[in-house]
């Protein structure tokens, strides 16, 4: 196996810049995941590590070998796409054998590597079968298997999961996260789903308009969002964010946001004035909104009229009203049902939840 070194990369489609400056490090057996919106740059970082793109400048290394120059096949790679690419007229058992044969291994260990495989995938039946008699799931399955079998230093996938149904993605999800912990790989994985990358990855690369907007772990990803865009992509529903300024008053401080006015905790308090801002954004998320009819004994709370509910089985979207601002909160539905369209309620929350973001750079103060 190998880790992976991105290096100042950079890559343009014409007037398009694809990858800005792109810097990353992904260790021996990691599970990466490059993840953002549709144009953020994810699957042409993806294709520049393959060797399917040419990049305009930077350094791509697989161990210690820069690969700039590299053709795709001598980098030691696999690369599983959204589309699984079988080949129609082959069989299961030709399609993964396919990258042994072309380098002519011997048969008897061609059939052995194919039959392992297979087993380690739970596809033993359907080595006799053509892809148009497999399901997606199955399908899928077998891409993986040839992608396997070559026993690569580092696994491509782009979205490989898109074209399957909730069930069947939600199962796979789990069997591509214990397969890859299993084979020791180090894997790049490409996606547009928060769900897949919180789930599958030890490391989240989140990118917007080809820049690296956070690295780090599912959990600090969620927790500590780098910035605005973060904060605002990662979670369903998103978090609630309102900008407002931040004043003094009797030795505290506040958010001050018209509709929405409240105490700011001390350690806010202390990283808002080390900063030297005054504009900044207030945000929380839903699920760490508590939600109330009655006035808590705190300075620390924000006022709302409930503007609709939205019933999730046994949870429950609230909206909530601040003027022209709508908050979500996300409760349990036996709370949720106890409060009617237009009651005024009281929200509060977690003081090491909230965050503040500087509204000029959207970068995290606290």
């Amino acid at each position: 196996m190998a880790k992976v070194l991105i290096k100042n990369l950079v890559k343009r489609f014409g007037s398009t810049l694809a990858v800005n400056n792109l810097n990353l490090e992904i260790k021996d057996k990691e599970f990466v995941v490059l993840l953002g919106p549709s144009g953020c740059g994810k699957t042409t970082t993806l294709r520049c590590i393959a060797g399917l793109e040419t990049p305009d400048s930077g350094e791509i290394y697989i161990g210690d070998t820069l690969v700039n120059d590299l053709p795709p096949k001598d980098r030691d790679i696999a690369m599983v796409f959204q589309s699984y690419a079988l080949y129609p007229h082959m069989t299961v058992y030709d399609n993964i054998a396919f990258p042994l044969k072309i380098r002519k291994l011997p048969k008897s260990e061609i059939d052995k590597k194919v039959k392992e495989v297979a087993k380690l995938l739970q596809i033993s039946e359907l080595l006799d079968r053509k892809p148009k008699q497999l399901s997606g799931g199955q399908a899928q399955r077998v891409a993986l298997g040839r992608s396997i079998v070559r026993e690569p230093k580092v696994w491509l996938m782009d979205e490989p999961l898109s074209n399957l149904d909730a069930k069947l993605r939600l199962y796979m999800r789990a069997e591509l996260k214990r397969l890859q912990k299993e084979l020791a790989i180090t894997t790049v994985y490409v996606t547009h789903d928060q769900a897949e990358a919180m789930t599958m990855g030890d490391r989240i690369a989140v990118m917007n308009k080809g820049l690296l907007q956070q690295y780090a772990s599912p959990d600090e990803v969620f927790n500590r969002p780098a910035n605005v865009f973060v904060a605002g992509f990662i979670g369903s529903p998103p978090t609630n964010m309102a900008p407002g300024t931040f004043v003094e008053k009797d030795g505290k401080g506040y958010f001050d946001g018209g509709a929405i006015k409240f105490r700011l905790p001390d350690a806010a308090v202390e990283a808002i004035k080390s900063k030297g801002v005054s504009e900044i954004i207030f945000g929380i998320r839903p699920r760490d909104l508590i939600v109330s009819d009655k006035k808590p004994d705190t300075e620390m709370y924000l006022t709302a009229e409930l503007y609709i509910s939205e019933p999730l089985g046994d949870e429950m979207v609230l909206d909530l009203k601040m003027d022209d601002q709508i908050f979500k909160a996300v409760v349990m539905s036996y709370v949720g049902e106890k409060f009617d369209i237009g009651q005024k309620l009281y929200l509060t929350f977690d003081p090491a939840k909230l965050h503040v973001f500087d509204k000029k750079t959207e970068e995290l103060i606290y």
